[in-house]
């Protein structure tokens, strides 16, 4: 395992043509190392879109072959609007080696936005950690890092990818809690949030040490880490978290 990894968390705008916002992602996509960690915001390429479902689920089938693509060398995180049964979901994918490596469905949907009228409910219980090239991942979706109890679901995991449509006005709170999650999980934290005006921005690398790289002025937010240091986090303040 090569313990240096670059990690990079995308702050761009959801623009109304979806195209546009596939293709903005492929130019920011391919501005990133190779086999580096990249992570794009909550639904970015279309929005929630509620008026749209069925065409935001098909455009995601084109954006998922696209990101196949992409990830011939490096590791993509998004998550898409996607039909499930009979309703939709809000589905992280992992897109490694070209190919889907994991998938998730947003378990806690956010009240004061409505999600729970338009998505089907995602099984907390299918939130677990997942290997990428040797580290051991995990992923919160936007609201449920307000969840403590899925921040222990998941110990253990040296990356954590937290894809968001965070809200300007709590901002603080999204902040706050992505950084705790960092130094109370002992792993590093890879944010990103949307940068249109009604949100919070504040995409961030989170070390488990607690330090933050963040810049709400750049599209691009990146740091090369040595994931070997949650291990020696882990070994200097034992909290218990499995290190290798």
């Amino acid at each position: 395992m090569m313990t240096f990894k670059t990690f990079y968390a995308l702050q761009l705008k959801t623009q109304s043509i979806w195209k546009d916002n596939l293709d903005k992602l492929e130019l920011k996509i391919l501005e990133c190392n190779d086999n580096s960690f990249i992570l794009a915001s909550e639904v970015f390429l279309t929005g929630f879109a509620y008026q749209k479902m069925a065409e935001a689920h098909e455009f995601g089938v084109i954006a998922t072959r696209k990101l196949q693509e992409l990830s011939a060398n490096k590791t993509i995180v998004i998550t898409m609007i996607e039909k499930e049964g009979r309703g939709y979901v809000n589905k992280l994918k992992v897109f490694h080696k070209g190919r889907i490596a994991y998938t998730q469905n947003k378990a806690k949907l956010f009240p004061l936005g409505n999600e729970h009228l338009h998505f089907k409910e995602g099984d907390t219980k299918k939130i677990k950690t997942f290997m990428i090239d040797g580290i051991l991942c995990a992923a919160l979706n936007c609201f449920e890092i307000r969840f403590i109890e899925l921040w222990q679901q998941i110990r253990g995991a040296k990356v954590i990818f937290i894809p968001a449509a965070w809200g300007k006005t709590r901002k603080v709170h999204f902040q706050t809690l992505i950084r705790a999650l960092a130094i109370a999980n002992q792993s590093f934290v890879i944010a990103s949030s949307c940068a249109g005006s009604e949100y919070a921005k504040g995409s961030s690398i989170i070390t488990p040490y607690g330090i933050v790289y963040k810049n709400d002025l750049k599209e691009i937010i990146q740091a090369q880490v040595n994931i070997l240091d949650a291990d020696k986090m882990r070994t200097h303040i034992d909290t218990g978290i499995p290190h290798t």
